[in-house]
């Protein structure tokens, strides 16, 4: 049977805190991975998906191609001409896609913000130091001084028990 909790020390509850705290951090491991599954399942299917779909709007272009085509030379135009055309339409479109996308990616800043930001972490986590040559020795930090491990609680003062005279609680006086 466990003792109550006041009961307890302080070495069982930092123990149990660590057994609760581990079993937490699994749990939401878990979870995380379970979610991530069945997000990769889903987006995987909607990439097929766009994939096929992607396909048969390609077709589509081929034989709206190949109509237009036609359509033209239904018009009048010699065969080779009405193809040529539409061939040299669709370049247009592709070449004037590629400049607007070249702009665009001209336009990248390259993540200038966040090295910077870095470089000042940097310079944070670790400050300009001295020269060993000129200090004569490495910087170390201070020992700890704090409290030990038996020492934290010390200072309190223990809960006097009912005196034998039993006028209730609290210390016994002289």
């Amino acid at each position: 049977m466990a003792a109550p909790p006041e009961e307890e020390s302080l070495g069982a509850l930092v123990a149990q805190a660590s057994h609760h705290i581990s079993t937490l951090v699994r749990s939401e491991i878990e979870l995380a991975k379970a979610e991530l599954k069945f997000d990769a399942k889903r987006v995987g299917t909607a990439a097929g998906l766009f994939g096929v779909a992607a396909f048969m709007l390609h077709l589509c272009l081929i034989l709206a191609s190949f109509a237009i085509a036609y359509g033209l030379v239904q018009l009048g135009m010699m065969p080779w001409l009405a193809f040529t055309i539409v061939t040299a339409f669709y370049f247009v479109v592709a070449l004037l896609l590629a400049v607007v996308g070249y702009r665009r990616l001209k336009g990248l800043a390259g993540m200038k913000r966040t090295a910077r930001s870095l470089k000042n972490l940097k310079g944070v986590a670790k400050p300009e130091e001295e020269p060993a040559a000129v200090t004569g020795s490495t910087r170390r930090p201070a020992p700890y001084t704090g409290p030990t491990a038996g020492e934290v609680g010390h200072h309190r003062v223990p809960i006097a028990t009912e005196p034998e005279g039993g006028s209730g609680p609290g210390p016994a006086g002289p």
